[in-house]
């Protein structure tokens, strides 16, 4: 039986690392050139120009409920394109730092856990184990979905 190897684009986060489907990933860009937009949650940082195209990017830092990343010279955009009902999504997302591109077989993922993470249980696809450590492997469907930015600020807020 042939163990299924994915590769994931690793990268930091607030001193953690996490990691999102390299078939997802469009291209990686150098932080700057973003335009701040009116009356967005704090976890969309505003837009892009990318080649021409109007494209939102979002600080995974605030979606995970955390204060908005700091840039630094290894801030970048990690843009990322998907296919959401029906319609191709592409969204560019504030990262620390990329790491690198890794082989991780299923036979090392773990479900994610019930308890001990910081970051909304939907938004985690599984813990990688790489030499002793975790890359915790984030559903990028789940990140990126607009739907629930409202609920999360108002909850945040309560909590």
């Amino acid at each position: 039986m042939e163990q299924a190897i994915k590769q994931y684009l690793t990268f930091m986060l607030g001193g953690e690392s996490f990691g999102i489907g390299i078939m997802s990933v469009k291209e990686i860009i150098e932080f700057g050139g973003i335009t701040e937009v009116p009356m967005m949650p704090d976890s969309i940082r505003g837009v892009i120009n990318l080649r021409g195209a109007v494209v939102p990017v979002m600080d995974l830092a605030a979606r995970f409920g955390r204060p908005q990343a700091v840039p630094g010279k290894r801030t970048c955009i990690v843009i990322v394109e998907l296919e959401l009902e029906g319609e191709r999504q592409v969204t560019g997302i504030v990262v620390d730092a990329v790491s690198a591109v890794l082989d991780i077989p299923a036979s090392e993922i773990e479900p994610a856990p019930s308890f001990g993470t910081r970051i909304h249980g939907d938004f985690i696809a599984g813990m990688g184990k790489l030499n002793g450590r975790f890359v915790i492997l984030l559903n990028v469907e789940q990140v990126l979905a607009l739907e629930g930015l409202p609920d999360l600020a108002s909850a945040d807020a309560t909590a």
